[in-house]
């Protein structure tokens, strides 16, 4: 390692958290699709995330602002794409995900899917596929947003069912609705509409889209890689491969086309930032936040050391490694929050981060509170701290 390398204080990371991600007062964005680029892609799985993933970046808005842009401005759409996860990505950047990721993916389904047909023996195959898939879409043209449920009843294919590791211990019988919508889905073909219930609602509706103009997706997965590094620097190899999925190859060749610059990290390791983004981050004003769980500012890293001290993991993360609702002060993770079921929103501070922290944890609680209103928030994805302050 060389010393003459630009150094990026674990100070200034958090400053670049605080700023770039808009969690800080000052930066807050005045858009949906601002705050989604901020973080590149927001965490769709759980309906609820995505909400207060967006709350916690906006200047001003309630839910309805969330959902003029998922619904009626469509500047923000969920998509299958880094590691096989849900996301909410503003329309700009959806192409380059499409084509960089959701692409492969939907492949892959699409492959899987045809395979679990063959095996069923029934005598499905690509061709009964491709005209399930067109009644579907037929469908909702004709009958406008539908559920999965609504699709089932109009179109007799999707009844169908099949059997899955036949004459095998795992055997089982499933329809076939869902993964015909999920292949529609990940081919662009179809989008979520407004929920049945709701914003805390995950059963969408659907309707028919186009899917995304083509691009190369060596372009595509450059670009992701740019945006991701713009956002997320300094970070490394391993921190890309693992937020994206891809494989080493594809992770290596993107960062190689964007170009980037190494820096010298506390603690003596290096990592990588885009061209020219190597000078001094300067400070933001003292900043707390209540963020979801698997809210991007917590889940960007594979390693997340500089924000998050390694023992306070067992108590914000499941099993699976899903991190659960956090409390932030200045860009770091001191604790973690929950809302019980009469609507009260509670906390608990691992550690003491002083009086200052104390209060701006108190006024964001009460900001969250109001902004929530009546809705009541379970995570997904539970975690011991979450379950401990709900009991």
């Amino acid at each position: 390692m060389s010393p003459s390398l630009p150094l990026v204080t674990t100070a200034e990371r958090r400053h670049r958290l605080g700023r770039r991600h808009r969690l800080a007062p000052s930066a807050r964005a005045a858009t949906v699709s601002e705050a989604a680029d901020a973080v590149v892609a927001l965490h769709a799985t759980d309906a609820a995330t995505l909400y207060l993933s967006v709350r916690a970046r906006l200047a001003e808005g309630g839910p309805a602002t969330i959902e003029q842009a998922l619904y009626e401005d469509v500047s923000v759409v969920r998509m299958l794409s880094m590691r096989n996860t849900l996301f909410a990505v503003s329309a700009g950047l959806a192409p380059y995900v499409d084509a960089s990721t959701a692409r492969s993916i939907a492949v892959k389904e699409r492959r899987t899917f045809l395979k679990h047909l063959d095996e069923d023996g029934r005598g499905l195959d690509a061709d009964w596929l491709a005209h399930a898939e067109a009644a579907a879409l037929e469908a909702l043209d004709s009958r406008g947003a539908l559920t999965g449920s609504q699709l089932s009843v109009a179109v007799p294919a999707l009844r169908q069912k099949i059997t899955i590791g036949r004459g095998k211990t795992y055997e089982t019988e499933t329809g076939v609705a869902t993964r015909v919508i999920r292949l529609l889905a990940a081919d662009g073909r179809i989008r979520r509409d407004r929920p049945r219930g709701s914003w805390t609602s995950s059963q969408f509706r659907w309707v028919h889209t186009q899917p995304w103009p083509p691009l190369p997706a060596a372009e595509a997965r450059a670009e992701l890689a740019r945006r991701w590094l713009l956002a997320y620097g300094p970070a490394t190899e391993a921190d890309l491969k693992w937020w994206t999925g891809w494989n080493l190859t594809d992770v290596r060749k993107a960062l190689a086309a964007v170009g980037p610059e190494q820096v010298r990290l506390d603690g003596g390791a290096t990592a990588l930032v885009c061209p020219g983004d190597t000078g001094p981050e300067p400070a933001v004003e003292p900043w707390a936040a209540l963020l979801p769980g698997l809210d991007p500012s917590a889940m960007g890293w594979a390693d997340r050391g500089f924000h998050l001290d390694p023992a306070h993991r067992p108590a914000l993360f499941d099993y699976a490694g899903n991190i659960g609702p956090t409390v932030w002060w200045n860009g770091e993770i001191i604790g973690g929050w929950a809302q019980r079921p009469d609507g009260e929103i509670v906390w608990r501070l691992l550690g003491s981060p002083g009086r200052a922290a104390e209060e701006a944890v108190a006024a964001e609680a009460a900001r969250l509170a109001d902004w929530v209103g009546a809705a009541r928030i379970t995570p997904r994805f539970r975690t011991p701290l979450e379950r401990e302050l709900v009991a």
